[in-house]
């Protein structure tokens, strides 16, 4: 590489989840030519999980966007090229490095791999590595070889080159298969800058190791870059015909993601729905108090609010129902916790992201969660780790104007309410036929480890509090 030559640093689509293969390119916050700096945000991806921002971790000029907003991309691919050094980026190097020319790097990408920083994306060679010997240099064997190398005079001690494709025990390991490990190993991994796809794992079942993690951190002999060739822009699907009788939607991201989970979670657990209407015009009574209060000032009260705090109720009165289903091991596991899960409609599809701990949360601590869980998920700002580890849900349907419905359960937990629409309509209240405040509740809950009585007890208790609120007083 020449002086006038710059150094491209290439930053790859990360493991922004557990095991997330691929992510689609919502939008791109940068366009060749600008400067971006450490920690910027580049672009927003969506996983199956959650939208996601991506930040860069290095300074330099935009040298290329590999892919169009829309195209799915799978983790480890590089999405877009920075020139790091000074004055204008060369098209092309005066002689190619005998290592790795960027046109094999593109056509076989998992030789050409890059150690990624999970969650943040490449990590270069830094100050504190120390300078190689010329000895220690010279095997290139870890290295692909081009398939007419040629040699490459020597370069000017100026720019630093970038680290070689990183290996485990001498083979570079595809991309296209996601590691498994787990969260300690993926931590360690990511403080090291070790990419887990680059890793051989060497532990039961194809598990990746801390030992196998150290070994691939191990330095690597480095090898000078090469600009990649601009890449052909991402197919569009061709837009369809004013007078067309059908539109084909791709199902992708979140929406696939919750498709699948749903079956999974059909016809896995045997599913059980029960209903109960009650009369629930005491608790909107106390709802408008409590938004007079000054002591509740700031805090978000509404009618979920209450129905959150009566299951959270109803699940201390019966703590089975609170419950996951073991099928390795043939055993029900019973949460000590309640990870309260609140199913959001998002423009992206159906998500559910939970309430940590929402039984040891007060009144006030419970609405300002809740709260701040609906704002985050209408924003498409959910994060993965919201929404994992949920044990029982509320889906509020009452929102569209919807009586009730059959909920299915979200995979892996015992239970999901299901709060319908609050409408006047008469009802015998003290001898006497009055206009009274109603909802219907339906509680559908996995027949593996909730029996019908158990169940209908759970959503009597739900009812009993909702028709009666000082019940969250006496109960408690």
């Amino acid at each position: 590489m020449t002086e006038s030559a710059q150094a491209v640093r290439e930053f790859k689509m990360p493991d922004v989840g557990e095991g997330l293969t691929e992510a689609e390119i919502l939008k791109w916050y940068v366009q060749p030519g600008d400067t971006v700096t450490d920690g910027q945000v580049v672009c927003e991806v969506e996983t199956a999980k959650a939208a996601v921002e991506l930040p860069i971790p290095f300074d330099g000029t935009v040298r290329e966007l590999r892919f169009a907003e829309g195209t799915t991309v799978d983790v480890g691919q590089v999405i877009i090229s920075v020139a790091t050094g000074g004055g204008a980026p060369a098209p092309e190097p005066e002689a190619a490095p005998a290592e790795a020319p960027a046109a094999e790097a593109e056509s076989a990408e998992p030789q050409g791999r890059q150690p990624v920083l999970v969650g943040y994306g490449v990590s270069e060679s830094s100050t504190k590595r120390r300078a190689r010997r010329p000895a220690e240099q010279a095997p290139a064997a870890q290295a692909p070889a081009p398939e007419a190398p040629a040699p490459a005079p020597a370069p000017a001690p100026a720019p630093a080159p970038a680290p070689a494709a990183p290996v485990a025990n001498g083979t570079p390991v595809s991309g296209a298969d996601r590691p498994l490990a787990k969260p300690p190993v993926r931590k360690l991994a990511k403080d090291l800058g070790v990419d887990l796809a680059t890793v051989v794992p060497t532990g039961e079942g194809g598990v990746v190791t801390r030992e196998d993690v150290h070994a691939a951190a191990a330095p690597q002999a480095p090898a000078a870059p090469a600009p990649a060739p601009q890449a052909a822009p991402a197919p569009q699907a061709a837009a369809p015909a004013p007078d067309a009788r059908e539109t084909r939607i791709p199902v992708k991201g979140v929406r696939k993601a919750t498709a699948q989970a749903m079956v999974g979670s059909a016809f896995t657990a045997p599913h059980v729905t029960e209903f109960v209407t009650v009369d629930v015009t005491r608790t909107m009574k106390l709802v408008e108090k409590m938004k007079a209060d000054k002591d509740l000032a700031g805090v978000r009260v509404n009618p979920l609010l209450m129905v959150a705090r009566a299951l959270l109720v109803a699940i201390r009165r019966n703590p089975d129902v609170n419950a996951a289903w073991d099928e390795a091991n043939q055993e029900i596991v019973r949460k000590h916790y309640v990870n309260l899960g609140i199913a959001a409609a998002t423009p992206r599809g159906l998500i559910v992201p939970n309430i940590k701990d929402a039984q040891a949360k007060t009144l006030p601590e419970l609405a300002s969660a809740l709260g701040e869980l609906v704002s985050t998920a209408r924003e498409g700002r959910t994060s993965p780790a919201d929404m994992q580890g949920g044990t029982v849900t509320i889906t509020n349907v009452g929102v569209f104007g919807v009586d009730t419905g059959t909920p299915i359960l979200n995979p892996g937990e015992s239970a999901i309410l299901a709060f319908g629409a609050v409408k006047w309509q008469p009802w015998v209240h003290k001898g006497k036929v009055k206009p009274r405040q109603v909802t219907t509740l339906a509680l559908s809950f996995d027949h593996r480890l909730v029996d019908g009585e158990l169940g209908s007890k759970v959503l009597a208790d739900v009812a009993a509090v909702l028709e009666h609120p000082k019940r969250l007083l006496t109960w408690t």
